[in-house]
């Protein structure tokens, strides 16, 4: 029989969401918290992987989520006219690109059905207990006693004692309506390399919440001095340079109109190796942390939501544990190959890409490596959890 335990979660992002939903149904007591008086999304585009909708179907958020988002099927990059990435997804197992406001939208309806009302308005700042109890400290005070405190508080968690190493390149993105002007296919991420110094993209995301507009997220890679540069930079410069790098882009660019449309994102890479103490685990980006060159960031997260759901069906003493032993070798297997692959596409180096151009990416079209990069984009080239059968479809 589950074992029924009070747990605070801090954040009511992906994984908080997901967690809260899946323990509440479970018969755990919850108290999920976030720091904004209404609980919202941040970033773009974002792609769900086969993996992680298996995660949504199980949450009751699968059919929501693909109403809204784009199947994508193909993820294409050229290197001037070389074909430098070509991955195509199994046909019955397409991704689903969406915009991040769609998929928390999707998993905000699953956790209202599941009886969660988030304490909003709480600034976590750290815990305090006792060998059998812990208390969250937060803005409006403390929280508690629990049996276990959940940290999905994201990158900036002041729970976790992550360090990740900041990485060389990062990105402006926007999302606009897709435009009628285009022959790009609206089932592929498409995306333009120079060396690894500049990557253009576009990705079709679907639709917002209420809004049936068809729309697409748009990116542009930049340097991290040149990030520190950006608000220097004037909107038309900007568009000037893209355009001329991409001229497909231009009937995207023509919908940026301010370049408060445009939102700076840094990344980091990191992964603690212990990420639970005995009444406290960090998951999602408090937890891990990579390059988005992979897709996975929103998949990992709802992973770590589903294993941790799981083994807390087991004692507290042996779950989280369980938890960590289920998720090590796919988190460590995933943050090695970003590791890997995102110097490729995003670095200084002028020697991977000429390896990625003239090498890597012919091999990758010759079997049994077309069938390999399927796996590895859908999320499967590990069990995601090991162990656990994971749910399908």
């Amino acid at each position: 029989m589950t074992q029924r335990y009070r747990i605070a979660i801090a954040g009511a992002g992906i994984g908080g969401l997901a967690a809260a939903t899946l323990l509440a149904r479970d018969g755990h007591s919850i108290t999920l918290c976030d720091r904004f008086d209404t609980p919202r999304p941040l970033g773009s585009g974002l792609v769900v992987q086969p993996v992680g909708l298996a995660v949504l179907d199980r949450l009751g958020a699968g059919d929501t989520a693909r109403a809204l988002g784009a199947p994508l099927c193909r993820m294409l990059g050229h290197s001037g006219p070389r074909v430098a990435l070509d991955v195509h997804y199994r046909p019955d197992q397409p991704g689903l690109a969406m915009h991040r406001a769609a998929l928390f939208h999707s998993l905000w309806q699953a956790a209202t059905a599941a009886g969660i009302t988030p304490l909003t308005g709480h600034t976590v700042t750290g815990t305090q207990g006792r060998p059998d109890a812990i208390q969250l400290l937060t803005s409006q005070g403390p929280l508690g006693p629990f049996d276990l405190i959940i940290d999905a508080s994201g990158a900036g968690s002041p729970l976790s004692p992550l360090t990740s190493r900041p990485l060389p390149f990062g990105a402006v993105w926007a999302h606009v309506p897709w435009p009628a002007a285009t022959d790009l296919p609206r089932d592929q991420l498409r995306q333009r390399y120079r060396h690894a110094a500049r990557m253009a993209g576009v990705l079709p995301i679907g639709q917002l919440p209420g809004d049936p507009t068809p729309r697409a997220a748009v990116f542009w890679s930049l340097s991290a001095t040149e990030l520190d540069l950006w608000p220097t930079r004037t909107l038309s410069d900007w568009q000037a340079e893209v355009a001329s790098f991409w001229p497909a882009m231009q009937p995207f660019l023509a919908a940026i109109t301010d370049k408060a449309q445009l939102t700076p994102a840094r990344y980091s890479h990191g992964t603690l190796r212990q990420p639970r103490t005995p009444r406290l685990i960090h998951i999602g980006d408090a937890a891990h942390r990579a390059s988005p060159q992979l897709g996975q960031g929103a998949n990992m997260a709802l992973l770590d939501a589903l294993s941790l759901s799981l083994a807390l069906r087991l004692p507290l003493e042996d779950a989280l544990d369980t938890h960590h032993q289920a998720r090590r070798w796919h988190l460590g297997l995933y943050q090695a190959m970003s590791a890997a692959f995102t110097p490729q596409y995003q670095s200084h180096s002028r020697a991977l890409p000429a390896l990625r151009d003239h090498l890597l990416a012919p091999l990758s079209r010759i079997w049994p490596l077309p069938r390999i990069l399927a796996s590895l984009v859908t999320g499967d080239l590990l069990p995601p959890i090991a162990g656990t059968r994971f749910p399908e479809g």
